[in-house]
């Protein structure tokens, strides 16, 4: 009798807040629990082998907290965290930090040699983007990104139908998404300063539009509101609204409206408020997060420890009717399906195929940094525009692949004009 050697993919995690716990912690305990298992590779362990952090706090107070529930892993702090970790033989590492710091810590990732996995925005230029991917390249290791609203089941319904011919050329397209002031002013007061809510959450909503309809970015503008989370005439933004224009192969546009906030009062009924709708030429496509869930009123609880409408889509706990507790939702599912691509690469056969495997899951646009361009395009354009605006320079206009570079801000009235970035977005 034979039995096969235990599979065994090792992670590293560097930043361990809000997005952690949510998110990543219960994936990690699942699969301390259950593992991973596919005809395709196999049964394998996951095990969480080490952790990066600035201080090493919440890491502790992780560990203490979870016991048994998760592997054991190593815990580093301090400026060389992300270098300590990565000594510890990693298969894939997981970046979670605030979006300014994605890009020191993904290349450390990448040219260690070790599979990448990194929060939306990836990084907030084309220039580190490009970096990005070469080193990903050269390493032969997958690099990709979490857009975890591609796999709300809202979304993909819509994209199955545009996919399917049945809704046919969008035309136009509006996305909200409002969040509470204890996310400014509590969770993320520590990284806010000079910082908007547009590039946090709107991100979601480029990817959505430019993985679900194609077509080439073409303008982006905006604007925003100050005053709240930080001085009225400083760099810290409560809300942003930005229009992106695309051009599709017939030569028809569509313009998209993106508006974000992290100022709505704390005594909101939601954890959020999203909203989409997208109009098309034989039809129309709405979505409410609010209005799809459910509303719950509890005294003493309701609407400040817990909200009134639960998104249970996107990340909930439940006593499941065979008795068991579990934590699932599409927030958890989008990781877990990246731990199952670093599976399939690193155990899904021969070693000499694995440059077959590796080519397979980089085609997959929803996530690899090679199909990140515009999203990025998008982001560096907004940021670029706020940070004209904050120093008296509102109303500018960033356009793509025009006659002057691949990313160009033009100020209104004026013949000057920044290239942003060089190349071909």
């Amino acid at each position: 009798m034979t039995t096969n050697p235990l599979k065994t993919i090792r992670a590293g995690m560097v930043g361990m807040g809000m997005i952690f716990d949510e998110t990543y912690r219960p994936f990690f305990e699942t699969a301390r629990a259950e593992g991973l298992y596919d005809r395709k590779f196999g049964d394998v362990s996951v095990e969480l082998s080490a952790v990066a952090t600035r201080t090493g706090k919440r890491a502790e107070a992780y560990r203490n907290r979870a016991g048994d529930a998760i592997h054991s892993f190593e815990s580093f702090s301090g400026e060389d965290s992300v270098d300590q970790m990565l000594a510890a033989n990693l298969d894939f590492a997981c970046v979670a930090t605030p979006d300014n710091r994605h890009f020191e810590a993904s290349k450390k990732v990448l040219e260690a040699g070790t599979n990448l996995l990194v929060e939306k925005p990836s990084v907030l230029r084309l220039q580190e983007l490009d970096e990005l991917q070469r080193i990903a390249e050269e390493k032969n290791v997958l690099a990709k990104v979490v857009y975890h609203k591609l796999l709300d089941p809202d979304h993909k319904k819509m994209r199955t139908l545009v996919a399917d011919g049945v809704l046919q050329h969008v035309n136009t397209g509006y996305c909200s998404l409002l969040e509470p002031k204890s996310i400014s002013g509590g969770q993320f007061a520590e990284w806010i300063r000079g910082r908007n809510p547009g590039t946090y959450v709107a991100v979601h909503y480029i990817k959505l539009i430019d993985f679900s309809f194609g077509g080439k970015l073409k303008t982006i503008t905006a604007s925003g509101q100050r005053g709240l989370v930080g001085p009225a005439d400083g760099n810290t933004w409560d809300s942003n609204q930005m229009k992106m224009v695309y051009e599709y192969d017939d030569g028809r546009e569509a313009a998209f409206d993106i508006h974000t906030s992290w100022v709505t009062p704390d005594n909101f009924p939601g954890y959020v408020e999203q909203e989409v709708q997208f109009r098309f030429d034989n039809g129309l496509w709405n979505g409410h997060s609010r209005k799809r869930g459910v509303e719950a009123t509890v005294e003493d609880l309701t609407p400040f420890k817990m909200k009134n409408s639960i998104n249970n889509h996107y990340n909930g706990e439940f006593l499941e009717p065979w008795g068991q507790r579990s934590q699932r939702g599409y927030g958890i599912e989008v990781i877990e399906r990246y731990a199952r691509e670093v599976a399939y690469l690193e155990h899904g056969g021969p070693k000499e195929e694995r440059p077959i495997r590796l080519g397979e899951l980089r085609s997959l646009s929803y996530n690899d940094v090679s199909a990140d361009r515009q999203t990025v395009a998008a982001v560096q354009a907004l940021e670029a525009i706020l940070e004209k605006a904050a120093a008296g320079e509102p109303d500018c206009t960033v356009r793509v692949n025009c006659q002057h570079g691949g990313l160009v801000l033009y100020r209104p009235g004026s013949s000057e004009y920044e290239i942003l970035y060089e190349g071909t977005v």
